[in-house]
């Protein structure tokens, strides 16, 4: 069954606001030729059809506060025209990733902790309504041909969906939101970082090191990238690459690539990997790639090998040395049968320091190691620890935040900064020192 035709077939009861919002959306339809405001930009467009709305509900509408009128008018209108009852929550600032788990359960994210929210669609129909307008936007499709999709909202945010057969309970969507652009100073101000570690990662950055950070689903690794690649000079042309645009780069002179997926005849998919071969071309003097994984793997560290230093990417992995483990076993997903000690080869001589990230029980974030990669050539992989976050001592007071405890720079490391001219914190040259974590 294709996906409109499944919008009759709910049954589902609906309560009186329900039933308010069908009865009028068809008499706006009705006054209203959508068609004909299509050329009008979306916030002309709801004032078109709010003002229609309210002059039938004058005439035609039960009787009802002021306050009630306009949230009926404001569902209608976008339920008409929007996302229905997901316009609310992307209008609110404070909801990081938004979870529909049939058309009955809505969860969202709000400061790393996930919650249950009581807004829910009236019936699965109106929520398979709510993905075919989404997906239908970026001219994809999704039945049950082709039960999954990937896909963005005309305002940025990245989307997934994946329904019956392959979703058990209904139609699941999940909508995650662009990450707040924070800088450095913002980082260590939430505690995810302190000043010390930021000072270092700063002249590492600046001394082109190129950096991997990694961590788990949700922990920031893209927040944390977008902060890092705000240390790279204004003077150097960078070029991002990324399976949807999710970073806010401030210098005057990046090139921003996004890959694309097929259409809905199967044709036109441009990957991350295309992207990363095409910016060889595009004379970078850094690239910064959004997340590896696959292929594109291999591709970012040769990049990396061959005069590209200073690059920046992410990766998911449980730990900074199992992050190099990692990277192994995606750079072997190529069509190129390459023996492990010659991909070990590649890892050892392109990632210069790995940083891992973790997301706390509270929902914080935080840099719970960064360590420097001290193997070389074909070695199997060997790493050095630069800091490491040490938890709260037994019986402390509840809230007590963890430390970070400093180690001293390996002599290579050191001296690579000290001949870019970069300053070592002092902190990583002398012994080994706690630090506070700001609170």
């Amino acid at each position: 069954m294709a996906l409109r035709d499944r919008l009759s077939t709910d049954s589902r009861s609906v309560d009186d606001s329900d039933d308010l919002v069908t009865k009028f959306k068809a008499r706006l339809l009705e006054e209203v030729d959508l068609e004909e405001v299509t050329d009008l930009d979306l916030p002309k467009r709801r004032a078109r059809l709010e003002r229609v709305l309210a002059r039938v509900l004058s005439f035609e509408g039960p009787v009802m506060s002021s306050r009630e009128r306009g949230r009926l008018i404001q569902r209608i209108v976008d339920d008409t025209v929007g996302l229905g009852v997901l316009e609310g929550l992307l209008a609110d600032e404070t909801v990081t990733e938004i979870m529909v788990n049939g058309y009955r359960d809505v969860f969202v994210e709000r400061r790393g902790r996930i919650e249950r929210v009581p807004t829910a669609f009236a019936s699965e129909a109106q929520l398979y309504q709510t993905i075919d307008r989404i997906v239908s936007s970026v001219n994809r499709r999704v039945d049950e041909s082709s039960p999954m999709v990937d896909a963005r909202l005309a305002t940025g945010e990245r989307v997934n969906v994946i329904i019956p057969p392959l979703a058990m309970d209904g139609p699941t969507l999940t909508i995650r939101r662009f990450p707040q652009p924070f800088r450095m100073g913002d980082l260590v101000a939430r505690g995810t970082i302190d000043e010390p570690l930021a000072l270092l990662l700063a002249a590492m950055v600046r001394a082109r090191c190129n950096v991997l950070v990694s961590g788990g689903t949700g922990s920031g690794k893209t927040t944390f990238l977008n902060a890092l690649s705000g240390m790279i000079p204004d003077g150097e042309r960078i070029v991002t690459i990324e399976d949807a645009a999710e970073l806010s780069l401030q210098q005057p002179h990046v090139v921003r690539l996004e890959s694309r997926p097929a259409n809905v005849e199967g044709q036109g998919a441009v990957t991350i990997r295309d992207l990363v071969r095409n910016s060889l071309r595009m004379r970078p003097d850094r690239i910064v790639v959004g997340e590896v994984r696959g292929g594109e793997t291999l591709d970012m560290l040769q990049a990396m090998n061959t005069g590209h230093e200073g690059s920046l990417t992410t990766v998911h992995a449980n730990g900074a040395a199992e992050a190099l483990g990692r990277l192994e076993t995606l750079a072997s997903m190529t069509d190129l049968a390459l023996p492990v000690e010659t991909l070990r080869d590649q890892i050892n001589g392109a990632i210069d320091v790995v940083v891992q990230l973790e997301r706390g029980a509270d929902g914080s974030r935080r840099v719970s190691e960064v360590h420097a990669v001290t193997s070389s050539r074909r070695e199997a992989f060997r790493t050095e620890a630069l800091t490491e976050l040490a938890p709260a001592p037994f019986g402390a007071p509840a809230g007590t935040p963890p430390t970070f405890r400093h180690l001293v720079l390996p002599g290579t490391l050191r001296d690579r900064l000290l001949r870019a001219g970069e300053a070592v914190p002092q902190q990583f040259a002398d012994a080994a020192r706690p630090s506070e974590v700001p609170r």
